[in-house]
């Protein structure tokens, strides 16, 4: 039988996590387990709370970190610490069931190597506020990243482990790990589960999170196409760029013939060189930027977190 590793990133979770363990020990009733929990410098009681039950339970390894590193660097520090032979994911707000679990697996041993859960029915009564701009975000993400599913944001995956173990996460990489494992050539399924809304708490995502997810989105498009050959997006930004600055030079010229207006008069092309230029020097340097992180935290075998603490692990 297979090993599972459970991982759980948990970030002001201390009134969930009781009744989270409970459901998680419910559910994998049978199997051989493992739960990684990793508190990612949680402001309430949710450190002590894992202390308790790794206290009582050596199949619950603890992780703390110094302060809040991210979701993203909470699972990777779940991922590298975990033993088993098939990875799960789950959130720590009970919005995910664990009784789900099971149908993850079964979907897993059908053949493939990522299984995402699917929160069919989630935000029932908010269509236009929450649940137009999700599949919007959704059909956007698949569009870009060429692997079709419905919810991204579902942080229930079961993935076999020999295809997210080489796989290092920054930023808010961690909603894209399926695009991964079928870039490099993993096979991806998706399946629906139940969803039930935050008992306790707040929850941690906002609108602010959507920016992000595109930028992000375009990253790891760009680390796709062209990460071994650099000069075919620069060198086509630039191009781009050129051809922007010709059109506009004829319509300027275009004005002069015509004696509409003189090159001193026509402001607009001025302004719109300035801020397209400056957009795609930004953009362009992020990218670098990301390129260079990258290089130091893998080159050095550092990772985007500190821990402070474990247990049982």
């Amino acid at each position: 039988m297979n090993r599972l590793s459970i991982v759980l990133p948990i970030y002001n979770e201390e009134k969930n996590i009781p009744e989270l363990f409970k459901k998680l020990q419910t559910a994998l009733e049978g199997y051989d387990y493992e739960i990684v929990a990793v508190n990612d410098g949680s402001k309430d009681n949710s450190w002590a709370e894992l202390e308790k039950l790794c206290a009582n339970d050596k199949k619950i390894k603890a992780i703390t970190f110094v302060r809040n590193f991210g979701q993203t660097a909470a699972i990777n520090a779940g991922i590298r610490n975990a033993t088993g032979d098939i990875i799960i994911l789950i959130d720590s707000d009970l919005e995910n069931d664990p009784a789900d679990i099971p149908l993850l697996l079964a979907k897993l041993n059908e053949g493939y190597d990522v299984v995402s859960g699917w929160r069919k029915n989630r935000w029932k009564g908010q269509f236009i506020t929450r649940k137009l701009p999700s599949i919007m975000a959704n059909l956007l993400i698949s569009k870009i990243s060429g692997v079709k599913l419905h919810d991204y944001g579902c942080t229930l995956k079961a993935y076999k482990r020999e295809v997210i173990e080489h796989i290092d996460l920054y930023g808010e990489m961690h909603r894209f790990i399926p695009v991964y494992t079928k870039w490099y050539g993993g096979k991806v399924a998706e399946v629906p589960v139940s969803y039930q809304p935050r008992k306790h708490g707040k929850s941690n995502y906002g609108m602010s999170r959507i920016y992000k997810v595109i930028l992000d989105l375009l990253l790891i498009r760009f680390l796709d196409r062209y990460m071994n050959k650099p000069i075919h997006f620069f060198g086509g930004a630039g191009l781009l760029c050129f051809a922007i600055a010709f059109i506009l030079l004829m319509g300027a010229l275009y004005l002069k013939i015509m004696d509409m207006k003189t090159f001193s008069q026509t402001q607009l092309t001025t302004i719109s060189a300035f801020f397209g230029g400056t957009g795609i020097q930004l953009i362009l340097i992020g990218i670098v930027s990301e390129m260079l992180m990258r290089t130091y935290y893998e080159s050095q075998n550092k990772v985007p977190y500190i821990i402070k603490k474990k247990i049982n692990c």
